[in-house]
């Protein structure tokens, strides 16, 4: 756990590690709504080489309607980021965004058990990882 979130960090190839997150998201229920290669924007728009990096939205549709029910603003909030940076070698470290975290932003009671059971997902990702 880093001050924003879960983190794990995994050995292998960026892509292989990519496809293994994407498949442990799946399993608890989220999908990718976005994905943003940071690498490549940087070069494109800088001129800047970077590692490897990648930030992923995701989103669990079933707890995405349930937050936009209670408190409709709570699309700002959404979707949850995933974060897939190259380190040292065939580190890849993998960051997932705490939804209580994002909660802290504001008074909003009401997300709390959405924001719970999200959070309980995302730390099964972790753990998928892991294993």
């Amino acid at each position: 756990m880093s001050d924003l979130g879960f983190k794990v960090q995994l050995q292998g190839d960026f892509d292989e590690v990519e496809a293994r997150v994407r498949q442990a998201l799946m399993e608890q229920g989220f999908g990718i709504l976005t994905e943003i290669n940071v690498q490549d924007t940087l070069k494109k728009r800088l001129d800047v080489d970077f590692r490897p990096y990648k930030i992923l939205g995701a989103c669990n549709p079933s707890l995405a309607h349930r937050a936009l029910t209670a408190v409709p603003d709570a699309g700002l909030l959404l979707p949850c980021n995933v974060t897939l940076s190259q380190g040292e070698g065939n580190a890849i470290e993998v960051s997932i965004i705490d939804p209580i975290i994002m909660l802290s932003v504001g008074d909003l009671p009401e997300l709390k058990p959405v924001a719970d059971e999200a959070g309980d997902r995302l730390q099964q990702v972790v753990e998928i990882l892991e294993k």
